[in-house]
C-alpha cells in the first residue's frame, strides 16, 4: 500500500463568492484535439447527443478543455440539422470524408477549433467552428516538420 503523509485540514478555506479558478476562454482559434466522445440521452430523455471533449495543444492555453454537444437525435429538428452540420465539419477537419463508424475516429488529431463566448451564459465557451489545420484560417505559420506535438509520443 503507498505511503502518503498528510495533515487533515491543511487545505485552505475557499471563498465562494471568490471567481471560479478557470475563466472561458478568448474568443480565437486554438490548436486542439479530441480526447473523449460520449453518447448520452438528453435531460429530457426525448434524444441523444453526442459530447466531444477537446483539449488545447498548443499555445498559453494548452492543456484547457472545451467542450461540444451535438444533437444528433432530438424532437428539434432544426437542433439536429446544426449539430449535424456541425459534425460534418469536425469529421471534414479530421481527415473523414466518407462513414463514420465509431466516435474514436476524431480522436488525437490536431484540429483547429473556433472558439468564442457563450451568449446565454458568458462564464463559458461554445464552439463555433471546426477546420483543417492549416486550412488557412489561423495566422500562425507551420510548425517544423521536426518539432514534436504535445500529443507525439
Amino acid at each position: 500500500m503507498p505511503q502518503f503523509d498528510y495533515e487533515i485540514g491543511e487545505a485552505k478555506e475557499r471563498d465562494p463568492n471568490a471567481p471560479s479558478r478557470f475563466q472561458p476562454l478568448p474568443r480565437n482559434d486554438y490548436e486542439c484535439i479530441v480526447i473523449d466522445t460520449k453518447i448520452k440521452e438528453t435531460k429530457a430523455g426525448t434524444g441523444k447527443y453526442l459530447e466531444v471533449t477537446l483539449q488545447v495543444v498548443d499555445g498559453p492555453a494548452s492543456g484547457r478543455r472545451l467542450w461540444d454537444r451535438l444533437n444528433i437525435s432530438n424532437p428539434s429538428k432544426d437542433a439536429e440539422e446544426q449539430a449535424k452540420k456541425q459534425l460534418d465539419c469536425l469529421c471534414a477537419a479530421v481527415g473523414l470524408t466518407h462513414k463514420m463508424q465509431q466516435t474514436e475516429q476524431l480522436h488525437d488529431i490536431p484540429i483547429l477549433v473556433s472558439v468564442d463566448i457563450d451568449r446565454k451564459d458568458e462564464t463559458r465557451n461554445r464552439i463555433e467552428s471546426y477546420s483543417k489545420l492549416g486550412g488557412g484560417k489561423s495566422s500562425k505559420p507551420s510548425p517544423s516538420v521536426a518539432a514534436k506535438k504535445p500529443w507525439e509520443r
